[in-house]
């Protein structure tokens, strides 16, 4: 991970927004799954993103909570200052919307798991035909890859691709999804050809990054809000493991997830009040689903047939 989160104080908040506020010639609200959350920058690029990304929020509703993205010569690169009490965080020299993006819809679930018992899951979620599928995995298992691997399945639609919500209704856990539009990286058509022509009209920044419209690609019809998960898939590479599929009974499922920090590298606040809270839901989660881990160290084709077969499953 390329940055810290440090906490600040309230009067270290308000001293900063007096600092800041010249910056600030841009203020954006947005609307992620209810919350709204709104940018304060100067960089237009950031303002362009952003828009793209989320959907817009009534200017007459009060924000829930804040992103300051600006720039001060007098510090390092990717600072995060953050004040729980007001929900404000302060993005300082980031050189990566991505980041900027993730910790957005991070000031988001602080808010939803305390108030709203929602919680954020760092993954991709996808139905087929009414069956929901979360995906997980850490950084280089192939999240990605295969989850636009996936797509190209016609009964395959999305929620979200990297960052969705989850609520326990019931007997059901439900997975929603806040993103208008999705954040590709430029190599995608190089695994997936199917994805040439949306890379071809996207406009790429500095990290080989983009937001696009996915419908282009796949259609409007195949983009969802809302989905029940019924099979959960971790996926790994380790080339000393030799099994393939292997089913994952719910408490080593959670144990795996809790080693790893959820897999979510963006949450803005650890504490032993936050790790109930998430290890609850994600218990729930996996006894209400069949959880199954992948070794992708095959070729994303024979790791697609083997995620597709999973999926067939009954």
């Amino acid at each position: 991970m390329a940055y810290d989160v440090i906490h600040i104080s309230m009067e270290k908040k308000e001293e900063l927004v007096d600092r800041y506020s010249s910056q600030v010639l841009y203020e954006i609200k947005s609307d992620i799954y209810g919350c709204c959350i709104k940018l304060l920058t100067g960089i237009p690029s950031i303002k362009d993103a952003w828009e793209e990304s989320f959907y817009s929020a009534s200017q007459s509703i009060r924000s829930h909570g804040r992103l300051y993205v600006i720039r001060d010569v007098d510090v390092g690169e990717n600072q995060v200052l953050y004040n729980p009490q007001s929900r404000t965080a302060f993005l300082i020299n980031m050189d990566y919307y991505g980041w900027v993006k993730s910790l957005a819809l991070s000031v988001a679930g602080d808010i939803l798991e305390d108030y709203h018992n929602i919680y954020s899951v760092h993954g991709a979620c996808l139905d087929m035909r009414g069956q929901g599928i979360c995906i997980l995995g850490g950084s280089g298992a192939g999240k990605t890859t295969h989850t636009y691997g996936l797509l190209r399945n016609p009964r395959v639609r999305v929620v979200s691709d990297d960052w969705f919500f989850g609520r326990i209704f019931g007997d059901d856990v439900l997975a929603y999804g806040s993103e208008k539009n999705f954040y590709i990286r430029a190599d995608l058509a190089e695994i997936w050809k199917e994805f040439a022509g949306l890379v071809e009209k996207a406009s790429f920044d500095s990290k080989g990054r983009a937001v696009v419209d996915l419908r282009q690609a796949i259609g409007k019809g195949r983009i969802m809000p809302l989905t029940t998960i019924e099979k959960v898939i971790f996926l790994k590479r380790d080339p000393e493991q030799e099994e393939i599929v292997l089913p994952l009974e719910g408490d080593r499922a959670l144990a795996i997830l809790e080693e790893n920090g959820y897999y979510n590298p963006h949450l803005l606040v650890h504490n032993q009040f936050k790790a109930n809270l998430r290890s609850r839901f994600f218990r729930t989660l996996f006894l209400r689903s069949r959880v199954i881990e992948v070794n992708t160290t095959g070729t994303p084709e024979e790791t697609q047939r083997r995620i597709l077969e999973i999926l067939e499953e009954k």
